[in-house]
């Protein structure tokens, strides 16, 4: 079994497998990159039946290790392989019950969802993260640009799509731990967040507080769907894959509910170039349950049927690549200080969900959408030099 699959999957390049009674497998063209070592039989054969699921969870637990590498190579080399074949195509009909059920997301599971992955220690987040504690993709001018600095530059592009102006309401749904309301704040706005974890709601109103801009940013512990006001500005970042795909009407309702009449909304999401799919079984059961990453295909119907214009699209391609790549280095550099904080197995857990969100950002065909939706079509200029002028 194990050895069919590696011939399916290498093609262009060669891996040698170790088996536990020391006969190695070989499969693809040329010299061997690297060996992948698995420390039990029950693990191989787990690996060949289910390696979407299996491969990731014997790596956390140790019984997969990697030589002359670690596993970001291992999972660049083979998914360099996997995007040599088509990929997607029509889900069918039991695939989608069972996607419905796993993004069912009604305001019960969408607290608890958020709470197994954002309700970890700041203290965490803070040693990959930059300064601001953005957990969402940066924007790389130039080669050289740090994590910091591109980090501020997309929430400025991301303002400044909202066209935001002193005085305007703002709603940040999916606040984080407050960074962008805080700058829009900052511009004048006044910012209202909202957020499922309470450890971004503390952080977020500490942050407020300790910067003096309390009055003009709150941030509450609340589902955006349960809020009953109008705002001027909305914007979403980094949210949008918590949704859940039969959720879509129900949240751009939400979004045409709770805009002005003359008002701006940008959501920023990571999505998919092939069609839709499902969840990455490691990712759903380990990292994000109940996430999923949209084709703009089943996006933008809903977006139709809610009466918003779409004004702009912006796809933004290798930019997250480069921000987990930094996310990544730095916590390896600071490996030992995430282990204090949690075990070895929640590091290698976060090892292999850092390096296998990349390789799909360089090999699978993920990227980030950025969505500007107004009610009226002149509320936003007929071009997007506004963009440049306010850089």
């Amino acid at each position: 079994m194990l050895q069919s699959l590696l011939d399916r999957t290498f093609l262009t390049r060669a891996i040698r497998v170790r088996l536990p009674d020391g006969r190695e497998l070989t499969a693809g063209a040329g010299r061997p990159e690297l060996t992948a070592a698995i420390s039990d039989m029950r693990t191989a054969v787990a690996i060949a039946a289910n390696p979407e699921l299996a491969l990731g969870e014997a790596f956390m637990d140790g019984r997969f290790q990697i030589e002359g590498g670690d596993i970001f190579d291992f999972l660049q080399l083979t998914t360099s392989q996997l995007a040599l074949k088509p990929r997607g195509g029509k889900l069918t009909l039991l695939q989608r019950l069972r996607r419905g059920a796993e993004q069912a997301n009604d305001r019960w599971r969408a607290r608890s969802n958020v709470h197994h992955h954002y309700d970890l220690t700041v203290d965490f987040y803070r040693l990959f993260l930059d300064e601001d504690l953005q957990y969402s993709c940066a924007f790389f001018e130039t080669p050289d640009t740090t994590l910091e600095q591109a980090q501020v530059t997309k929430k400025r592009r991301l303002i400044d799509k909202l066209l935001l102006t002193p005085g305007q309401t703002a709603l940040d749904i999916g606040c984080g731990w407050g960074g962008l309301g805080l700058s829009m704040a900052e511009r004048g706005a006044r910012v209202t967040g909202v957020t499922l974890s309470t450890e971004q709601h503390r952080t977020a109103n500490e942050r407020a507080m300790k910067r003096g801009l309390a009055d003009r940013a709150e941030f509450r512990l609340q589902d955006y769907r349960d809020l009953n006001q109008t705002f001027d500005r909305i914007i979403s970042v980094g949210m949008f894959e918590h949704v859940g795909a039969p959720n879509y009407q129900e949240y751009f309702d939400g979004i045409a509910r709770l805009l002005d009449d003359d008002g701006v909304a940008v959501v920023h999401s990571i999505g998919r170039k092939t069609p839709p799919s499902r969840t990455q079984p490691f990712i759903r059961k380990y990292i994000f349950p109940g996430g999923y990453i949209p084709a703009l295909s089943e996006v933008l119907p809903a977006i139709e049927r809610s009466g918003l214009w779409v004004t702009d699209i912006e796809v933004l391609r290798l930019h997250y690549a480069e921000t987990l790549r930094v996310w990544r280095q730095r916590f390896l550099a600071r490996r030992d200080e995430a282990q204090a904080l949690y075990d070895e197995r929640f590091c290698r857990m976060w090892e292999f969900y850092l390096a296998a969100s990349e390789v799909a950002f360089r090999e699978l065909g993920h990227m980030v959408f950025q969505l500007q939706l107004t009610k009226k079509q002149t509320a936003v200029p007929l071009s997007r030099d506004y963009l440049c002028e306010q850089k």
